[in-house]
């Protein structure tokens, strides 16, 4: 049994000249929500794609549900679920067609797909919109249904890269009473976001900042740690100052 799903040490991603990632290290632990926070552009979601095996990393040292992320990225592809920032399921399949699709990559027996889909489907609340073309689908719907295609095949671990943009406030909370729900199930969920009322739900956090982790803890310690009213108020002290000593 893995007992840290994320592992790395010393992770840098450059691209050219300028360095995206700059040597993050950080453990996950198994059945944790663990938030990666950041403003546009600190890193976040270069660092992700990197943990999924969907970029190399210039150097440091990393493992994703045990698999290395330099010579086992395959493995971790098929290990993991992968929600990106952007809709990435095809929209002119519909929803049950997508899934379908999902399954077949994953290498679902049949049985266990049609299992499988009718599962996420009650788990999401996806009956009325399952059938129609994903890309007619409203945005929150379509987030859901992007849900329910990274955890088809029961991945141990789910990256989420800003799973709720776009979402509006009340869809927010609800997408994240199921995102808790996975995790109570055992799921570990690496969960990339900028809004501070999100983060407040994770477990633990970390505050990235042009390309290095600059905090790490459970919002409550990293707010108490910098005296601060809130994650929101402590999130801008932190960015600010290190924006004003360059």
């Amino acid at each position: 049994m893995v007992s840290h799903p994320v592992t790395i040490e010393g992770l840098t991603k450059k691209f050219g000249s300028f360095t995206a990632v700059d040597k993050i290290s950080l453990e996950v632990n198994k059945g944790e929500i663990f938030g990666f926070l950041g403003a546009n552009g600190a890193g976040k979601t270069t660092a992700i794609r990197m943990l999924c095996g969907l970029l190399l990393p210039t150097s440091g040292s990393g493992a994703v549900n045990g698999y290395d992320i330099y010579s086992e990225n395959e493995k971790i592809k098929l290990s993991i679920g992968y929600m990106s920032q952007k809709f990435s399921l095809y929209g002119d399949l519909t929803g049950r067609e997508n899934l379908k699709f999902y399954g077949a990559v994953y290498s679902l027996p049949d049985k266990e797909l049609k299992e499988r889909t009718e599962e996420v489907i009650d788990a999401l609340e996806l009956k009325s919109f399952i059938d129609r073309p994903a890309g007619s689908l409203p945005v929150g719907w379509r987030q859901r249904l992007a849900l329910s295609a990274a955890i088809l095949h029961r991945p141990a671990i789910l990256f989420l890269d800003e799973p709720t943009g776009g979402v509006d406030p009340v869809f927010r909370r609800k997408f994240w009473e199921i995102l808790y729900d996975l995790a109570d199930q055992g799921t570990t969920l690496f969960v990339t976001t900028h809004y501070m009322d999100e983060a407040e739900f994770c477990r633990r956090i970390s505050i990235m900042h042009r390309g290095r982790i600059i905090e790490i803890g459970s919002p409550q310690e990293v707010v108490a740690r910098h005296h601060q009213r809130d994650l929101q108020e402590t999130f801008i002290t932190l960015i600010s100052g290190r924006d004003a000593d360059g």
